[in-house]
């Protein structure tokens, strides 16, 4: 009987340390997954207002758009923001897969309700996980980017 009595205690043991261990791998799965953002769908960065300061939204586009700065800015846009805004500007470009927010559709029609001013300061300053250009590219290339911009279909 003594050998039964410390086998048993040996298996108590046993599943309370199991019971512990159990716990704590499920405490940290819902710890990752939380940090991963949970399985929650990706936010389209329409649907979460992004507004710029007033004075940047009142700023007026210094660069008409003629056919030589729409080139520009397409030239920019094809090198630079098709990868995630795609190539039509439906936010489908190749790199959205890595994204938990969703890049802005510029084909969207609310788009043409944005001032000139807002869009540059927006490519100016840049808002995660769209890099800012403020340093990449000049304030030309941004202007030119802008009028690009107002270009594109929308639907």
């Amino acid at each position: 009987m003594p050998h039964y009595n410390n086998l048993m205690s040996t298996q108590s043991k046993l599943v309370k340390h199991l019971r512990i261990a159990v716990l704590m791998v499920s405490v940290l799965a819902l710890l990752i997954f939380a940090w991963s953002g949970g399985g929650v769908a990706a936010a389209d960065s329409m649907s979460e207002k992004w507004l710029s300061p007033a004075a940047s939204a009142s700023k007026k586009n210094p660069i008409a758009p003629t056919q030589a700065s729409i080139a520009a800015g397409q030239k920019i846009y094809s090198k630079t923001c098709v990868m995630c805004h795609g190539k039509s500007g439906d936010a489908d470009g190749p790199a959205v897969i890595e994204l938990n927010i969703h890049p802005a559709k510029l084909s969207n029609p609310q788009l043409d309700t944005e001032p000139d001013g807002s869009l540059f300061w927006k490519i100016t300053t840049g808002k995660k996980p769209m890099p800012a250009y403020g340093k990449r590219f000049s304030e030309t290339d941004r202007w030119n980017l802008v009028n690009y911009i107002r270009t594109i279909p929308k639907h």
